[in-house]
């Protein structure tokens, strides 16, 4: 990476602090992903993504900013890129995967919380991520009780705008989460100066749903057996994808869908023919946490499929355009979208997540699902049962594990997920 001091000092970073992020990064990174063997040449792009994390596209960012458009950060699929993209603003997904951040979270939170919300916050707090000093407003959301509260402490600290979600999948669920687009919609018009209009509505579409399906072209690849691609180089991409520049993210996971069909054509794969192959599901999975499909490819099986919000739930479901192409419309259509097609836990019931698991499960061909859950995630640790349930009647072998971003348990999971991987191959 650049030397990029002068920037983030401009950013009011704490450099000192910030620097033992960056020495600590690659290290990680080449542990999990730059010792695997036979990766897709195509993955050189991901490769540099990571190495300039916080520098090439921050760089991008304030770019865009000197130029007179706004950056908006979130943490959540709720949050419609589409009408950031229509008011000419660049969407980012905030930093919230790393034990360095904890802490500076939980000065101001309770340790028995998500370490996702405690990371963070410390990220912001401890002004050492600058997608956080980037960005002109944040948009929360009441996914969780967690959140819920942790977003009335960021708001001392931030700009915060938040977003109400239902509980219940009905006409009435449905009725606020339109009602909190629109708001949401007239809050970014107040930030960006302009006006939501149907042809940006129509352009920011269009560019996002290019975006679900070149991933949904990479992630059906992973049906193949042997499989052309590792679980953890797909959760890279899908990761990167939260904060690329879109259009440079379409070309080159174009680019490296190709290469992983001509992959398939051949028979070629990183993982022997016949490897155990996991459905993982539960809590999303965000840069840089990389433990889990680090330990489990590491033990010989293959994750082929990531049901959560870094996984299918992000790119599976496209926008249905209406006839009538008016702002009103596109925003009902867009409302649907999110609304019907993400099963969150945050729903109750949610009996849509687990046909989702089951789906998913049959087209990828997985031999077993593991349920993943942070360390205090209540919503994805109580569905869990029902989960648990739903697949041991459908005859899916199931596991059940904990973690959170800390050290100190990776011999631990090993040894279970070892243990499941040979009463899969039994």
């Amino acid at each position: 990476m650049a030397d990029y001091h002068g920037m983030w000092q401009g950013l009011g970073m704490d450099l000192e602090t910030h620097d033992k992020l960056c020495d600590a990064l690659p290290a990680l990174f080449g542990e999990a992903f730059l010792e695997q063997k036979n990766r897709p040449a195509g993955m050189d792009y991901y490769n540099m993504v990571i190495a300039e994390v916080h520098g090439l596209r921050i760089a991008e960012l304030l770019a865009h900013k000197e130029q007179g458009g706004k950056v908006v950060g979130s943490f959540c699929i709720y949050v419609p890129e589409e009408i950031v993209l229509a008011l000419e603003g660049i969407l980012v997904g905030l930093c919230a995967g790393s034990r360095f951040w904890v802490p500076a979270g939980e000065a101001v939170l309770p340790r028995n919380l998500c370490a996702l919300i405690k990371a963070g916050l410390g990220a912001k707090l401890s002004k050492t991520c600058p997608y956080f000093q980037s960005v002109d407003l944040i948009v929360g959301e009441n996914t969780c009780d967690g959140k819920k509260k942790a977003w009335e402490i960021l708001g001392d600290y931030a700009p915060l705008y938040v977003m109400d979600m239902p509980n219940r999948k009905s006409p009435a669920g449905f009725t606020l989460f339109r009602e909190e687009l629109g708001a949401l919609a007239r809050r970014l018009e107040e930030l960006t100066g302009k006006t939501l209009t149907a042809e940006g509505l129509l352009r920011g579409c269009a560019l996002v749903d290019r975006k679900r399906r070149v991933l949904d072209r990479l992630y059906a690849l992973r049906k193949a057996d042997p499989v052309p691609l590792s679980g953890r180089d797909a959760l890279l991409v899908s990761q990167i994808a939260f904060y690329d520049d879109p259009e440079r993210f379409i070309a080159q996971t174009e680019a490296l869908a190709a290469e992983c069909e001509a992959r398939v054509a051949r028979g070629e794969g990183v993982f022997p023919k016949g490897a155990p192959r996991i459905l993982v599901t539960g809590t999303p999975i965000v840069v840089p946490n990389w433990k889990f499909h680090t330990i489990a490819e590491t033990s010989g099986l293959a994750v082929v499929v990531e049901e959560n919000c870094t996984g299918t739930r992000y790119f599976e479901q496209k926008v249905a355009l209406p006839e009538t192409k008016d702002v009103s419309s596109l925003l009902d259509a867009l409302a649907h979208r999110y609304f019907d097609g993400i099963n969150c836990a945050c729903f109750s019931p949610n009996e849509a997540r687990l046909d989702d698991v089951v789906r998913l499960a049959r087209e990828y061909r997985a031999d077993g699902v593991v349920n993943l859950s942070l360390s205090f995630c209540t919503t994805y640790q109580v569905e869990e049962e029902r989960l648990r349930k739903r697949l041991a009647a459908e005859g899916i072998p199931f596991l059940s594990l904990e973690t959170d971003y800390a050290p100190g348990d990776e011999e631990q999971l090993k040894t279970r997920i070892e243990a499941f991987g040979e009463s899969l191959r039994r």
